[in-house]
């Protein structure tokens, strides 16, 4: 299982005007080929009048499904630059298609793989870039004489704290990231004399904002 990569944020639309062309880019995560197709099966609908519905989706862990589309362009002018960006981005599970609308002015080759480039770019702007990171959720069982010292730094510390549930101890929920948990297990041992008792409850992935 991976443990961090490179996805968009969230869905997002951008649009550009060349030419008197309007180019529309939209984004999305994917994590199956069957989510990018019905992704963009849903922008093809949403702008079934559209001159072109180009597409590009970059699926797995090692990139092992790769697609691009031209829908109708002349071969290899947006499909293929399409996913060259997300490659450059080195974006993982996600899915772009570019709307065009005509507007009567022929851009060429060249023109076309930089107008589609820059869709994909405007809206991966507006989608937002987040580094993924698997962590552990660690419970961090004390005597409640330990809180207020152990609260405190754990709250000073690089460590998400997600949450404090009180019974007959306390319990501190806290995120670990997967390649620091001995060092993490050694801090709290550390600091409470080695009277908590830690254990791993969950994994997830937590994300962090690169744009």
């Amino acid at each position: 299982m991976r443990e961090n990569y490179t996805t968009v944020g969230d869905s997002g639309s951008a649009e550009i005007l060349i030419q008197k062309s309007r180019f529309i880019g939209h984004v999305a995560r994917a994590e199956t080929e069957q989510q990018a197709i019905e992704f963009i099966d849903s922008i093809k609908l949403l702008h079934k009048t559209a001159t072109h519905n180009c597409s590009a989706y970059m699926i797995g862990e090692h990139d092992s499904i790769q697609k691009a589309n031209d829908d109708g362009e002349p071969s290899g002018t947006a499909g293929f630059p399409m996913l060259e960006v997300l490659k450059k981005q080195g974006l993982k599970d996600t899915v772009v298609v570019v709307t065009r609308y005509y507007g009567g002015i022929k851009l060429g080759s060249g023109g076309l793989i930089r107008a589609y480039g820059k869709a994909v770019s405007a809206a991966l702007t507006a989608a937002g870039i987040v580094d993924r990171r698997l962590h552990f959720l660690m419970k961090t069982s004390i005597d409640y004489t330990w809180l207020g010292k152990l609260e405190n730094e754990i709250r000073q510390s690089p460590f998400p704290l997600d949450r404090i549930e009180y019974t007959e101890g306390v319990d501190l929920y806290i995120y670990v990231p997967v390649d620091r948990e001995t060092e993490f297990i050694d801090w709290i041992n550390g600091l409470t004399n080695g009277q908590a008792q830690i254990t791993t409850v969950d994994s997830q992935f937590l994300e962090f904002n690169l744009s």
